[in-house]
């Protein structure tokens, strides 16, 4: 069965830094283009990060650029998402995303808190 097992959430104080990891299994890894969304409470589901299959192109959401860094590693089916000088208004669960043409994935969540 498919499984995307995300981890690596935590409560970290303003300015602090988290690295979110993604564990994939039960489906080609590398042939799926990867994203992290999040969502906070009363919030819409937001895209965070997408990573292309082979991870030569990313993108990211205007309020992240600069702070987050999205990578992958094929060999490891894992995608990780690198998030640093973290801000209050990041708090939300983070999801690990997985698409190719009309198929995807949705891991369970992880929980970032960033508080003072």
């Amino acid at each position: 069965q498919v499984q995307l097992v995300e981890s690596g959430g935590a409560l970290v104080q303003p300015g602090g830094s988290l690295r979110l990891s993604c564990a994939a299994s039960g489906f080609t890894f590398s042939s799926y283009r990867m994203s992290w969304y999040r969502q906070a409470p009363g919030k819409e589901r937001e895209l965070v990060a997408v990573i292309s299959s082979a991870g030569g192109s990313t993108d990211y959401a205007d309020s992240v650029k600069g702070r987050f860094t999205i990578s992958r590693d094929n060999a490891e089916n894992t995608v990780y998402l690198q998030m640093n000088s973290l801000k209050p208004e990041d708090t939300a669960v983070y999801y690990c995303n997985a698409v190719r043409l009309f198929t995807g994935y949705w891991g369970q969540g992880t929980q970032v808190t960033v508080s003072s």
